[in-house]
C-alpha cells in the first residue's frame, strides 16, 4: 500500500511483459538485456586458445567499452592454458577473472551471459549445446560440427532456444563479401557456372606445436573429457595440441579452411549444401605421423533439381607451396567475380564473335570494383582477417543487445558443415559422398557415413 502509483505502474508492466516473454522462451537475464541496455553483458572464455588470443579477443577489445560488455571467466580443461587465460585476461581487463576447470563448472556458476567458443575442432558443436542449454549466447569458430550426429544435434539444441548463435564465419561480415553477395543474388552477374577456390600455405610448423606437446601432461589435463564423444583411445599429447593433424579430432583442411570459403557458396548461390562431392589427394610433403592429408583437391556438385541450373566447385589446397592468399573467384557465362582484386570483370565472358557464330548476343559483365557497389571495402579478401572477425564479433554483440539473428547463425554452419562432412567422407571412402535430403545425413556406398 505504500508503494507509489509510479511504482506500482514499473512493476506491473514488468510483470506483464515478464509473462509474455517466459511463453517465448526468454529468461530473465536475457530480458533484461533487452530492456536495460546500460546492463553489462558478462562473457566467459570457453578454450583459452591461440585463435582467441591473437583475433577473437583484440576483436573484442574494439568494441566492449562502447557497448557495455566484459569478460569474466575462463572454462579451460588444461591448467596450464587456464592459468594461462586468467593472468592474460585479469591483465587485459583490468580486473580478476574466474578460472573454471570445465564447463559444467562454467555453467554451474550462473556467473556469465555469453560465451566465445573456440576450442578444438571437434568440440564446437558439442560446446553449442551446453552453452545453450546453460543459457547463453555463443560465439562459435567454424567448423562447426564434424560429424552430422554432431551436427544434427547442435542445430537441434540452438533452434530450441532463443539463443543468439554467431558461426565464425566473418566472411559474412565483410563488406566486399556483402557487395558480391547483393550483386549475385540481385541477378546482375548472372547464373554461377563455376567457382574455383584455393588455399595454400607452405609452414612446416602450420598445426605442429612441439613445444607445446612436451607441456601437455595428462595430469593437468582432462583427457576424457576432451575426447568428448569421440571413441576412447590412450592419453596421446599430439592429438591433444595437434589435434588439426588427426581425425576424429579434426577433419583438417575441409573444416579448417574450406569450411570459410564454401559457406560463401551457399550464401551467395541461396543453396544449402552439394548435392555430391569427390575428392582426391594424400601425404606427400609431410610425414610427421599426422593422418589429415597435406594435399587435397575436392570437386562438389551444386544444383537446383526443379529448376535445372546448376555448377561446380573445386577446392583446392596444400600445404608445402604457397602463401596463404587464398582465392575464390565465380565465374557465369559473362565474366568473373574474383574477391582476390575485389572486381567483376568481362573476362572470360560470351564475345560477339563467337556468340554470332550460334545465333546469340553478346553476354559481358561490365568492369566494376565492389567498392563502386558498397560504402567501404577491405584491402583485399584475403588479407582482412582482422577487419572481417571485428566486425563479426561486433555485429555478435549488437545481436545479444537486440536479439536480432547475426550475419552468421547457426544455419549457416549447419550447412558449411554438411559440406565439410561430405567432403571428409570422400575422403574416407574414396568414393563419391551424396546427401539424402529427407534423413540428413551424408551417404558414402549407400549407406551413412560413420567415422
Amino acid at each position: 500500500m505504500k508503494k507509489s502509483r509510479r511504482q506500482f505502474i514499473q512493476q506491473s508492466a514488468l510483470a506483464g511483459a515478464g509473462i509474455f516473454l517466459a511463453n517465448k522462451g526468454f529468461t530473465a537475464s536475457s530480458y533484461n538485456r533487452i530492456i536495460g541496455s546500460n546492463d553489462r553483458v558478462r562473457v566467459g572464455v570457453v578454450g583459452f586458445s591461440d585463435r582467441f588470443r591473437t583475433s577473437l579477443f583484440p576483436s573484442f577489445q574494439n568494441h566492449y567499452k562502447e557497448l557495455n560488455f566484459d569478460i569474466v571467466a575462463v572454462s579451460d580443461i588444461w591448467k596450464l592454458r587456464r592459468e594461462e587465460g586468467v593472468a592474460f585476461l585479469k591483465d587485459k581487463m583490468g580486473h580478476d577473472i574466474t578460472g573454471f576447470i570445465n564447463n559444467d563448472a562454467l555453467y554451474n556458476s550462473k556467473s556469465v551471459d555469453a560465451v566465445f567458443i573456440s576450442t578444438a575442432d571437434f568440440q564446437h558443436a558439442l560446446h553449442t549445446i551446453e552453452a545453450v542449454k546453460g543459457g547463453c549466447d555463443a560465439y562459435v569458430e567454424k567448423p562447426f560440427a564434424e560429424t552430422m550426429a554432431d551436427n544434427k544435434a547442435a542445430f537441434k539444441a540452438v533452434k530450441a532456444t532463443n539463443r543468439i548463435v554467431q558461426i565464425g564465419s566473418q566472411r559474412r561480415s565483410g563488406v566486399n563479401y556483402i557487395a558480391a553477395a547483393n550483386y549475385i543474388k540481385g541477378g546482375k552477374f548472372g547464373n554461377i557456372s563455376m567457382v574455383e577456390l584455393t588455399w595454400n600455405v607452405n609452414q612446416p610448423g602450420r598445426w605442429r606445436r612441439p613445444a607445446l606437446v612436451a607441456k601437455a601432461v595428462e595430469k593437468d589435463l582432462d583427457w576424457k573429457r576432451f575426447i568428448l564423444n569421440r571413441p576412447y583411445e590412450p592419453f596421446d599429447p599430439r592429438k591433444y595440441v595437434e589435434y588439426r593433424l588427426f581425425w576424429p579430432y579434426s577433419s583438417g583442411m575441409p573444416g579448417q579452411w574450406m569450411s570459410h570459403q564454401i559457406d560463401t557458396v551457399h550464401w551467395f548461390s541461396e543453396l544449402k549444401h552439394p548435392r555430391s562431392v569427390i575428392a582426391n589427394g594424400g601425404i606427400y610433403m609431410w610425414k610427421d605421423g599426422r593422418k589429415n592429408w597435406d594435399t587435397t583437391t575436392a570437386v562438389f556438385d551444386y544444383g537446383d533439381d526443379k529448376s535445372g541450373k546448376g555448377f561446380q566447385v573445386v577446392f583446392s589446397s596444400r600445404m608445402h607451396n604457397g602463401d596463404e592468399h587464398p582465392s575464390e573467384i565465380y565465374f557465369s557465362n559473362g565474366g568473373e567475380l574474383n574477391l582476390i582484386t575485389n572486381t567483376i570483370s568481362p573476362k572470360g565472358g560470351l564475345q560477339q564473335r563467337d556468340a554470332e557464330a550460334m545465333g546469340m548476343k553478346a553476354n559481358l559483365l561490365p568492369s566494376l570494383n565492389l567498392s563502386e557497389i558498397t560504402e567501404t571495402v577491405v584491402a583485399s579478401a584475403n588479407t582482412g582477417g582482422d577487419v572481417l572477425t571485428s566486425n563479426h564479433v561486433r555485429n555478435w554483440m549488437e545481436c545479444i543487445r537486440t536479439r536480432k539473428q547475426p550475419n552468421a547463425p547457426v544455419e549457416a554452419g549447419y550447412n558449411h558443415s554438411i559440406a565439410c562432412i561430405m567432403t571428409n567422407a570422400a575422403v574416407h571412402a574414396g568414393t563419391k559422398a551424396t546427401f539424402n535430403e529427407q534423413t540428413q545425413e551424408v551417404m558414402v556406398n549407400g549407406k551413412p557415413f560413420m567415422y
